[in-house]
């Protein structure tokens, strides 16, 4: 894997102003000999997890004071619970953070039930990890290699819980693709899926980030004996290009279906969101986004990203904010149009 870039511009400039240099005596006082806690919203070796346990090793060595890490896995409703808890329960002391599911973060504008737990335009983003493309796949061992067959033929699907990509994402295709998906949910994450997926009990997973399949799969990567169905993404991924995956849009007919697609699909461009509290002080949030900032192009970071197969495409926590606060903005018809395509 070629070493990652940094393809945000914001990013860049951050750095090249020198807003990570020395902090004051203050923030060393403020970090020095404590924990930031990073609770992740799915759980332990997943592909999120996995991110989490990466910047959990590097993030502090980029905060005044130098403070450990600790990761905590909260799973549950894709995210959803580890959002609330963060959003209300969690002390405002600066010193506790998330990963979340970008669904998480999607969640409260096509599902009202979740508005009651959090508001997520009011979260605090610190950066994204990652914007990647998300993918379908089955392992070799299923009867299911390509897209098109879905269209024809009955495809069992694995699937986690309410809001989590892998349930949605495999709506979202049944309802504007037309394929003959049976969502079977329920499994605790992605790697229940895939243990799953060997197993044959199941054929297929969607909504799975092309970055967690390396990381997860990196042999049936490596020999290109994986299935990769479909790809969906901000924009193409020159990679599974070369590998011949058709996009999804390529099997999304009539305007609405296409509007509902681009709606869903734009949560990937914080494919990895880290998110602080409302309420949290703003010299934790501003050393807190330095220190991302700092971190995502830090060469032991992206040493250590490449060795375990993940990609690094940072966005700065300004430009997710306004990323969501955009998307909030979603006409409400399309809106109820996503609601409706990524459920039951």
């Amino acid at each position: 894997m070629m070493t990652p870039k940094i393809r945000d511009t914001s990013l860049a400039l951050l750095i090249a102003t020198g807003v990570t240099c020395a902090m004051p005596a203050a923030a060393q006082e403020l970090y020095a000999g404590k924990t930031v806690n990073i609770i992740v919203g799915s759980d332990v070796a997943g592909g999120y997890d996995t991110y989490a346990r990466l910047f959990s090793r590097h993030l502090g060595d980029h905060l005044p004071g130098k403070p450990n890490t600790v990761v905590q896995n909260m799973p549950g409703a894709g995210s959803a619970r580890a959002a609330g808890f963060i959003y209300a329960s969690a002390p405002k002391d600066g010193m506790t953070i998330a990963l979340l599911q970008p669904g998480a973060i999607v969640g409260p504008l096509v599902d009202k039930a979740t508005k009651a737990t959090y508001d997520a335009t009011k979260f605090i983003y610190l950066a994204s990890a990652d914007s990647g493309t998300r993918v379908c796949i089955s392992l070799p061992n299923s009867h299911i290699k390509a897209f098109k067959q879905a269209q024809t033929e009955r495809v069992i699907v694995g699937a986690a819980g309410n809001g989590a990509s892998s349930r949605d994402y495999g709506y979202l295709h049944k309802n504007t693709s037309g394929v003959k998906f049976e969502i079977v949910s329920g499994y605790k994450g992605t790697a229940d899926i895939l243990l799953a997926m060997e197993r044959s009990e199941i054929d297929v997973i969607c909504g799975l980030d092309w970055s967690s399949a390396k990381a997860q799969r990196p042999g049936l990567v490596r020999n290109k004996t994986l299935n990769v169905l479909v790809q969906m993404g901000i924009d193409k991924n020159a990679e599974l290009d070369a590998w011949g995956v058709p996009e999804i849009m390529s099997f999304t007919q009539g305007a609405d279906n296409r509007a509902i697609v681009d709606l869903i699909v734009a949560q990937q461009a914080f494919g990895r969101p880290f998110v602080m509290a409302p309420g949290n002080p703003d010299t934790s949030v501003k050393q807190m986004r330095a220190a991302f900032a700092a971190a995502m192009i830090s060469a032991p970071l992206l040493a250590d990203a490449e060795k375990i197969g993940l990609d690094i495409t940072p966005a700065t926590g300004e430009r997710v904010q306004e990323i969501v606060q955009n998307m909030y903005k979603t006409p409400e018809r399309i809106v109820e149009l996503a609601s409706k395509a990524i459920r039951e």
